[in-house]
Order: C-alpha cells, then sequence, then structure tokens
C-alpha cells in the first residue's frame, strides 16, 4: 500500500447546539455513520451549560480513509475544536452560528458552515423594556463572507412542518450538502440502529436532504397549532375592512381579534369604536399622507392595552387545548404518551386586588402599600395542569371572564386608556409627531411584578409632566417631542428608572415620583380615575 497518498490530517465538524435540541444525539449518528465506514472517527463534548436553551458543543474528527488501508497505523487526533481548522461547522440557531464566528472556528478558505436561520432570543433580548431584538442582518452578511460556503436556512420550521426534531433536520443537510465522505444510507442507518423515534427522524433526515439539494419537498405534513387569535369575528371583520384605510387593516384586524378573544364581541366593538375616533383625528391632521401611521400605531398599543394580563387571563391561557397539544408538539410527545406540566405561579396582593371591585382593590392595596415590603409579598404556587384537580383550578378561574368588568384594575386600566387616547386626538391637530410620540408611550407598560410598576410610574410620570400638558398647548410642540422621545428612549434604555431620572432632570423636569401602588401616581390621572368613579 502506498502511504504516501493517505490524507495529511483528519476531517474536522463542529457541532454548535442549545440544550433540549439533541446536539449530542446528532453527534452521535455522524459517529456511528463514519463507524460504519471503517474511518478512525473520535468525538468529544465540550463543557458547556447543557440545560434547556443552553449552548453545547460537539467537536468530531473523521479520518476518511478504511483501517485496513491504514497498515496498522492510527491517526493522531485531537480533543478541543482549535480556530482556523474547522471543516464543517454545523449550528442549530442563527446565534449559535455567531458564536463560531466569533471565536474564529469558519474560515473563508476551508470551512463550511451549515446554520438553522432562526433564532432563539435570548435572556436580555427577552427582558428589555424596548425592543431588544437582535439585528441579525450584519450576521447573516457576515456568516456568507466569513465561510467558504454557507448554507442558511429555516431548519426549525422545517423540522416543525415534517413533525420532528431540528436535530434530524441538520443531519440532512449535512448529508446532502457532500462535505463528508459518507453515503446517505450510511446516516439512515445510523438513525435505524438507534432506535429511538426512527420512522420522524428519517422524516427530518430525508426533508433535510431534500432541502438542501434544492428538491424542498415535505415528507410528510404535519399541521402547526394554530393562533389563538385566528377567531372568525363576523362583522367586526366586515367593519374594518370597510370602515378602516388598508394601511391600517391589518394591524386593526389583529386587535379587534386579540381583544375578542381576550373577553367577548361586544369588547372587540368597543376596541373599533375607540379606534374611530383616532382615526377621524388621523384624518383631519394629514394622515393619509403618512399612511395612516397614527391610527396603526394606536391600534397595536391600544391592543396590548385593553387585553392586558390579570389572573383571569393567565389562567384561561394555560387551561387552553390548544396550548396543551403546543406542549406536546414541543416536546415530541405522541398522542397517547403522557406529558407532566407544572405551572409555577406566585399571586400577591397586586394579583388579587386586581380582581375585587374597585373600591375593595383600592382599599388593599393602600393597606398593602403602608408598609414597606408588604407590598412584595406573594405566595408560591405549583399547579400540574395534566391533573383533574389541577386542571379545574385554572379552568374555574377561566370562567370568570364575565367578571372582569366590574374589578378594580380593569376600571384602573380603562380610564387611563382613555386618558391616553384623548390626549392623542387633542395632540393631532397640534401636531402629528407630537400625537405618534404619545401613542407610542405604552410601550412602557410591559412586564411584570417590580418590573412592571416601574415601567407604569416612568409612563405616568411622562403623561402628567409633558404629553398632557403638549396636548392641551401649554407646552411648545416642537420641544414636546424632542423632550418625550429622549424621556420614553431613557426609560426604555433602563428599566430601573436611572436613565430616566438623569434625562428628565436635563430637559428640567421634576424628579420621579416614589413607586406607588395605589391608584395611578399622576395627579392628573389619578383625578380622570376619581371623577370616573
Amino acid at each position: 500500500m502506498n502511504t504516501d497518498v493517505l490524507p495529511d490530517r483528519s476531517l474536522t465538524l463542529l457541532i454548535g447546539a442549545l440544550g433540549g435540541e439533541g446536539g449530542g444525539v446528532l453527534s452521535d449518528w455522524i459517529v456511528k455513520a463514519a463507524e460504519s465506514m471503517c474511518f478512525p472517527t473520535q468525538a468529544t463534548s465540550i463543557p458547556g451549560v447543557a440545560q434547556r436553551t443552553g449552548a453545547t458543543t460537539y467537536y468530531i474528527e473523521i479520518y476518511p480513509v478504511h483501517h485496513d488501508e491504514l497498515g496498522g497505523r492510527s491517526p493522531v487526533m485531537a480533543l478541543y475544536p482549535a480556530p482556523d481548522n474547522m471543516d464543517v461547522v454545523v449550528t442549530s440557531e442563527l446565534m449559535e452560528a455567531g458564536r463560531m464566528l466569533e471565536n474564529g472556528m469558519v474560515t473563508s478558505d476551508r470551512t463550511t458552515l451549515i446554520a438553522s436561520s432562526h433564532r432563539v432570543y435570548s435572556i436580555l433580548e427577552k427582558s428589555a423594556m424596548s425592543d431588544g431584538l437582535f439585528d441579525d442582518t450584519d450576521l447573516r452578511s457576515a456568516a456568507t463572507k466569513l465561510a467558504k460556503r454557507a448554507i442558511l436556512s429555516d431548519m426549525h420550521s422545517l423540522a416543525k412542518r415534517n413533525g420532528t426534531v431540528i436535530n434530524a433536520v441538520m443531519l440532512g443537510v449535512l448529508a446532502g450538502s457532500d462535505e463528508l465522505p459518507i453515503p446517505t444510507e450510511a446516516f439512515e442507518q445510523a438513525i435505524e440502529s438507534a432506535g429511538v423515534a426512527v420512522d420522524a427522524n428519517l422524516r427530518g433526515f430525508q426533508a433535510g436532504f431534500a432541502h438542501v439539494r434544492g428538491e424542498g419537498k415535505v415528507v410528510s405534513e404535519v399541521p402547526l397549532i394554530e393562533n389563538s387569535y385566528s377567531l372568525d369575528i363576523g362583522d367586526l371583520a366586515t367593519e374594518v375592512e370597510r370602515e378602516f384605510p388598508p394601511e391600517t387593516t391589518e394591524i386593526v384586524s389583529a386587535g379587534v381579534r386579540r381583544v375578542t378573544d381576550y373577553q367577548n364581541r361586544s369588547y372587540g366593538a368597543i376596541y373599533l369604536a375607540k379606534l374611530h375616533n383616532v382615526l377621524e383625528a388621523d384624518k383631519a391632521s394629514g394622515g393619509a399622507g403618512r399612511g395612516f401611521k397614527l391610527t396603526t400605531e394606536t391600534a397595536r398599543f391600544l391592543a396590548l392595552w385593553m387585553a392586558y394580563e390579570d389572573i383571569i387571563r393567565v389562567a384561561e391561557l394555560k387551561s387552553r387545548a390548544v396550548r396543551m397539544a403546543r406542549v406536546k408538539s414541543e416536546v415530541g410527545a405522541k398522542s397517547d404518551e403522557p406529558v407532566v406540566v407544572t405551572e409555577f405561579l406566585k399571586p400577591g396582593w397586586e394579583e388579587i386586588a386586581s380582581v375585587l371591585p374597585p373600591a375593595l382593590g383600592r382599599r388593599l392595596m393602600t393597606w398593602a402599600g403602608k408598609k414597606p415590603g408588604r407590598s412584595n409579598f406573594h405566595f408560591a404556587m405549583r399547579i400540574k395542569t395534566n391533573t383533574v384537580f389541577g386542571f379545574l383550578r385554572l379552568w374555574l378561574l377561566a370562567k370568570f371572564r364575565w367578571w372582569r368588568p366590574k374589578t378594580y384594575r380593569f376600571a384602573e386600566e380603562q380610564t387611563e386608556a382613555n386618558t391616553w387616547l384623548d390626549a392623542i386626538i387633542a395632540a393631532a391637530p397640534h401636531d402629528y409627531k407630537l400625537a405618534l410620540e404619545i401613542a407610542e408611550l405604552p410601550s412602557l407598560r410591559k412586564g411584570y411584578s417590580d418590573t412592571h410598576r416601574r415601567g407604569v410610574t416612568n409612563y405616568r410620570w411622562i403623561l402628567d409632566t409633558l404629553a398632557l400638558p403638549a396636548a392641551a398647548g401649554e407646552l411648545d410642540a416642537y420641544e414636546a417631542v424632542q423632550k418625550i422621545a429622549k424621556a420614553r428612549g431613557a426609560a426604555l434604555a433602563d428599566p430601573d428608572g436611572n436613565a430616566l431620572t438623569i434625562a428628565m432632570s436635563e430637559i428640567g423636569e421634576a424628579a420621579i415620583p416614589d413607586l406607588i401602588a395605589v391608584g395611578a401616581g399622576s395627579p392628573r390621572v389619578k383625578a380622570a380615575i376619581t371623577a370616573a368613579e
């Protein structure tokens, strides 16, 4: 045998996945397929946060020569990947691809990058007060430029459509790329020999293989879980199409479905009636030439506001059949396989007060706010919704939807929303940009517990000191737009309120009030609530 023609190095392959996605199983499949070809192979799991959604890394080396051709010798293989030394990098998510790029694992002279283009959002992205989503445009561009060959496709959606999991699709894409000297049959045999979810994994493999080869055929279409807000709203949909400009109908339709699903059809009609008033102000202020942006943005935030999440809503969402179906789909459970679902809840005084009558709820919040730390009280609950008793607890609570309009929080939220809408309508004739800035203010009202209270306090502070006076003509419109934009940006950048305090000081406003657990906080809004009662 002429050993001079033997490869001078192994093929190197690096897998980046998230915990729970089967990166280890993918590595095992590749190793089994390579060993079936009698190739010397070595695989290593790189320590990481191997829990669900945590990063996991697997490194594989394959010497693409049959054992019998090595003359009794064995190649020397590394246990750890090195920058500038990867032939193939496979990742289950776009940011994982970014991690590989940052670490120098992808090079333009050698590396084929195979990455799913979908996103699993990070904690920082999901917890940001504003839109914290990372703009992946530059990352996609970098992946294309820095890799010798880049294969980017949404493998997550492909797996969903085929009723399988992403690691099987990733294996199919890898096999279809022809980057490894291993025939398709060897990969399929590796899946079959594992003996776990063979049919589903083979579907995923075949779908990935066909996709990268340009065939794009779905092997076995599996319907996705329907959106909760896809309900038929009948004449309300007709009203949207008839009464609202085409530029607004997508958002308005989504909004009316959301609030109708939240409460009932009458509530959806109230939503449209409120928007009609904004639309008229929009038209009178030249909104047609601006694509009716004021109506669109108001519709977006009004729907979110009117469908705030109280404990009744939480119970309803968690007890829906569609949710259990989605959970089973996400974990890959069969219809006859049991799935244990434990809900972790921690209601406090605020959640309890929210479903009481207005007068009683306000008294409870007043009492809770009198002593430091009392308002932060909560009690932990663990409810298994896969059991009859656990499900019934949430199901019965969800049935109190009819009671929601009689509650303390409903009265408070409706009055505050109306004050906000009145400010938008009043501001539009003065300055369209001012009205838009006021329409964007509810973006501060988000989150839960302390984060929500701080956001609401920030919102009320800006509304009372800047937005309402500007809408009433008490402040110069141009100056007010600049101040509101600066204050809102500062509040979104820092949920603790420090940045907002600095910003408000710079624009000459008083110090932020203490967190207020009772009432609206703002003198103007408190007066509106009192008048409404």
